[in-house]
């Protein structure tokens, strides 16, 4: 009865905040088609269109290794996600994991038993760190960065446009083959260059591999990575969430192509078919992902207990 109880807050919390939530946004809807039926603001809008010119050597179009990214990031993070919040909320966990051998910075610490959610999230997340650092040296070696680096101060009005023309539901223009508009560049930069570092070192820092008797410890306190740990993973829900919301709304079957078929034939199906393969092989690996089978794959890597 008591933790019956105690969970009523936070579904009080809930009831008030969604309808507070659809107030906010209508409003900013109204106030949006409000601002645009000025005549100053249209005339604003159109020095500032949402985006800005890229440099004359920009890459245009999205090479194949992007749409592998796509496909690898949403796998990945689908799995960091969902054990991420089995950690967080399970508290007799099926499975303990030991690792046999312990790191040469932790000769003087005994081997740490976790749950078996905690070692497939640490798993999964060093796997992301590759890929992540793949796709940064990628990035830069192909001049693909400039597409989501501002390189000029002009993306701040041009992102106030964008998010102006969003809110009326008049949206900006799409052509992501040879642009994105200024609010998706800020929104990418601060994913690949602010959220992900920030993720990767707050759990670098709660994981059971850091040394924890070490100087950097005692300035770089965990209750701070945990503090900012969490908020970030809503972060990342909250941004796949529309991203996926606008690639569908503002042109499936194109932005599909750009994303996953590396193409810009607009009467192609293959990014379409691409990206439901990828739903299943996510849907198929989330299912996968019992007890059972952990155990099985844990097991290779060091002791497994229950």
């Amino acid at each position: 009865m008591a933790d019956a109880n105690a969970g009523r807050p936070r579904w009080r919390i809930l009831i008030w905040l969604v309808p507070v939530l659809i107030v906010v946004a209508a409003g900013a809807v109204f106030g949006a088609r409000a601002l645009r039926a000025l005549p100053e603001v249209e005339a604003w809008l159109r020095v500032y269109p949402g985006e800005y010119r890229l440099p004359g050597w920009a890459p245009v179009g999205i090479p194949a290794w992007l749409g592998w990214q796509h496909f690898f990031n949403l796998f990945l993070m689908a799995l960091i996600v969902r054990s991420g919040w089995q950690v967080r909320t399970t508290r007799r966990p099926p499975a303990y994991f030991t690792r046999r051998n312990i790191p040469p910075f932790k000769t003087k610490a005994a081997p740490k038993k976790v749950s078996i959610h905690l070692w497939l999230h640490q798993s999964l997340d060093l796997l992301w760190l590759i890929n992540g650092l793949l796709f940064v040296v990628l990035l830069f070696a192909t001049g693909q960065w400039v597409r989501i680096v501002p390189t000029s101060w002009e993306v701040l009005p041009n992102a106030v446009s964008a998010a102006l023309q969003y809110a009326s539901f008049d949206w900006p223009s799409e052509n992501g083959w040879v642009n994105y508009n200024a609010l998706q560049q800020l929104a990418y930069f601060a994913t690949v260059f602010v959220a992900a570092p920030l993720a990767a070192i707050t759990g670098a820092r709660m994981s059971d591999l850091w040394p924890a008797d070490s100087r950097l410890s005692r300035l770089y306190k965990v209750e701070w990575a945990r503090a900012l740990h969490f908020p970030i993973m809503l972060y990342f829900v909250l941004f796949t969430f529309v991203h996926v919301v606008l690639v569908l709304a503002t042109g499936a079957q194109r932005n599909l192509n750009h994303m996953f078929a590396a193409t810009d034939d607009v009467a192609s199906w293959w990014g379409v078919i691409w990206f439901a393969g990828s739903l299943v092989a996510v849907a198929a690996a989330l299912i996968a992902a019992q007890p059972l089978v952990l155990r099985a794959i844990a097991g290779r890597f060091g002791k497994v207990s229950r």
